[in-house]
């Protein structure tokens, strides 16, 4: 019973452990036209629930009209959110004019 037990708590600990980044990706118009991007990093509290600093795709595409948003959590905003257990979770915008 006790080595069943553990078995099920190091196998659901490994499966939380490498759960994979994501990656939102959303075209305005015709999507990316010349390639240019620009970068900003979204800021969170509570596992993305408090948001404290969010970049603005609008604002950061300028007088673009055709552009590509892309929202990503990659292995380094995860690694923050796992070292500070979700207090802290970052995010990273990209826009590609």
């Amino acid at each position: 019973m006790k080595k069943s037990f553990l078995t099920i708590v190091l196998f659901l600990g490994v499966l939380f452990s490498i759960s994979s980044c994501y990656t939102y990706t959303m075209k305005v118009g015709k999507g990316s036209q010349t390639g240019i991007e620009y970068s900003k990093k979204n800021h969170y509290l509570i596992y993305g629930l408090a948001p404290i600093s969010t970049s603005n795709a609008k604002e950061m595409a300028g007088d673009a009209q055709d552009y590509e948003v892309t929202v990503k959590h990659s292995f380094i905003d995860g690694l923050i959110n796992a070292i500070t257990f979700g207090i802290y979770t970052p995010t990273t915008t990209t826009v590609r004019k």
